[in-house]
């Protein structure tokens, strides 16, 4: 075997979590276990995106196989290490001792045990399972997290700033005018690297502005404040994520905020208010079983199993039918969208395929997807549509997941300073005092 740097030893949860990872360790040697090969084999069938991402990566293996894959290791390509299938070998005395039942996991540390005793460089367990992670180190075996997607900066920006200015004559102008203005004009005291939503105000008294910064155009536009399908923000930082939303020019923005600030309600009222602009409006979430109980112990059809993860995107358009009041022509239109299925409420794994040409798509509860789903769904993007991601980076349902990792710190993160881009924090609950209460010290 050809002497690398490192060896890594790759967990099943780091093949389903990013399918390119074997090309991210650059000239470093990775080892798959013949273990981790029969987990994925029960991941094949099935529509969600760990389904997707099992068939992807027996596809890579497939192109990558030979018989020397076994024995001397196959290529990753220039620049990168080789990739080893490693069959199980008998777990020493030490791996028994510790995990006396045989179990999967157990015979995947059994295979990383014998790696590192055979190998001349430092051996490294990689999972996204931080108790498989503890029992490698418990038997000598260095391991760590896959960290290739992981946002080292964890500070969510709000996505807007308050500054004081002295003389707000221009900008109370521009609400008069309504013509965007320099940047340079009014001396904004801010860095001004992305689109940016930010208050203004007017030093010695208790005058405010609202206003954004349009990266694309370097201008300063005024923020007014609007109503969508008769659903009216209630706090400022509602006001400038509803601005986004309604932006034609802004095809991407993300929403992030605890319980019951109201994400995921302003961004139905906006794709409804602009549903004149776009053949579909899209609304899904990942399904995230509760309490890690498979689906099949729900009663009913496949449809009748996802009502209950569906729900609370139903609840979302009753309050919008109840302030648009129950016999309206905006209620009515609803039902109408919902029939013609021009409103369509969904399971994300069900959206796949679907063309997402000129359509509004909503993804609630984003913080549950890997950045390789959030990338997927980006990339499918056609011409005019706009997607909007919403979540809460502090409840994360998946187990391999966190506050680093997940896609939709990714997404803000790395999409901060594109001026395709826009984001907004929630931090205001409007639920009620008591939801508010609750999701603060709970």
């Amino acid at each position: 075997m050809g002497s690398r740097k490192k060896v890594f030893v790759l967990d099943t949860n780091v093949l389903l979590h990013d399918y390119k990872c074997l090309y991210n360790f650059q000239d470093n040697d990775l080892v798959i276990p013949i273990t981790v090969l029969e987990e994925l084999d029960k991941f094949k069938k099935g529509f969600d995106q760990i389904n997707f991402n099992a068939r992807q990566i027996a596809r890579e293996l497939t192109k990558l196989s030979t018989q020397e894959i076994f024995s001397k290791g196959v290529s990753l390509g220039d620049g990168l290490g080789k990739l080893f299938i490693v069959p199980y070998h008998k777990a020493s005395d030490a791996v028994q001792k510790n995990f006396p039942e045989i179990s999967q996991d157990h015979k995947i540390l059994a295979i990383a045990e014998f790696v590192k005793n055979t190998r001349k460089e430092p051996v490294i367990f990689v999972s996204k399972d931080v108790n498989l992670r503890l029992k490698a180190l418990s038997i000598g075996i260095k391991a760590e997290d896959y960290e290739t997607d992981k946002v080292t900066n964890m500070e969510i920006f709000s996505g807007y700033e308050t500054i004081t200015l002295d003389d707000t004559t221009k900008i109370a102008n521009l609400f008069h005018t309504h013509q965007p203005i320099d940047p340079k004009e009014v001396e904004i005291p801010i860095t001004l690297d992305c689109n940016k939503h930010f208050i203004v105000v007017q030093k010695g008294t208790e005058t405010v502005y609202k206003l954004f910064y349009d990266l694309q155009l370097n201008r300063i536009l005024p923020v007014i404040k609007q109503h969508a399908y008769g659903i009216e923000p209630r706090n400022i930082e509602q006001q400038f994520a509803l601005d986004a939303l309604l932006n034609p020019s802004i095809p991407l923005v993300s929403i992030t905020g605890k319980a019951g600030t109201g994400k995921t309600l302003l961004a139905l009222a906006a794709a409804l208010e602009m549903a004149d602009n776009f053949d579909q409006i899209l609304l899904a979430r990942p399904i995230i079983p509760l309490s890690n109980r498979d689906m099949g112990f729900l009663p009913g059809d496949v449809k009748e199993k996802m009502g209950p993860y569906m729900l609370p995107l139903y609840d979302n358009i009753g309050v919008i039918k109840t302030a648009n009041k129950k016999h309206s022509k905006q209620s009515e239109r609803i039902d109408q969208m919902l029939k013609d299925q021009q409103l369509v409420i969904e399971p994300l794994a069900y959206i796949r395929g679907r063309s997402l040409s000129n359509v509004y798509f909503i993804i609630d509860e984003a913080q549950n997807l890997t950045p390789h789903e959030i990338k997927t769904i980006i990339t499918r993007a056609g011409d005019g549509s706009k997607i909007v991601f919403t979540g809460d980076v502090q409840q994360i349902d998946t187990p391999y997941l966190d506050q680093h990792s997940n896609g939709l710190t990714y997404l803000t993160a790395k999409m901060k300073n594109q001026p395709l881009f826009a984001h907004i924090h929630l931090q205001k609950g409007e639920r009620s005092a008591l939801a508010e209460l609750a999701s603060d010290i709970l």
